[in-house]
């Protein structure tokens, strides 16, 4: 696999018009499924049944970060609708360090099938833009990652 290198730094968080879904859950080994579903529900019921799986890819990714890199009890999940495009913010109560897709390697023997930091790719790769916003200025207290897929001929 030929290397790939880290687009810029992520733009911050846009607010996007549209009907509004909102689901809270544990941050547990379970919330990526049950986040996946609940987007995909949005996107079949709302008419956009064209990005469900790459919704459901990214969605599972950013919540799997969650989980495996913060501490946070919870993770909220915002799905905004119009008739061209869908975001999805992802927002954690562990702002830490913001996240950034890690450049693709080939894996070395010792490393085994490494498959950490591809998540943020995957997300690169599928949604039209994507960020990253901390909130709480110096003191930051939660952190969201957003994207943004564009309904097909838009």
């Amino acid at each position: 696999m030929p290397p790939v290198t880290a687009p810029p730094a992520p733009v911050p968080y846009l607010p996007q018009r549209g009907e509004r879904y909102r689901l809270v859950a544990p941050n547990a080994p379970t919330a990526p499924r049950i986040v996946r579903d609940f987007v995909a529900t949005v996107l079949w019921a709302s008419g956009h049944p064209g990005l469900v799986d790459d919704a459901r890819l990214c969605v599972s990714e950013v919540v799997s970060n969650a989980y495996c890199h913060t501490a946070s009890p919870q993770v909220r999940v915002e799905v905004t609708v119009n008739h061209r495009q869908v975001t999805v913010y992802v927002t954690d109560d562990e702002p830490g360090r913001l996240p950034v897709p890690q450049p693709a390697r080939t894996p070395s023997p010792e490393d085994g099938a490494d498959e950490n930091g591809r998540g943020l790719l995957l997300v690169d790769a599928l949604a039209a833009r994507w960020g990253t916003t901390a909130y709480g200025d110096r003191s930051p207290h939660s952190k969201t990652v957003w994207f943004t897929l564009a309904a097909a001929g838009r």
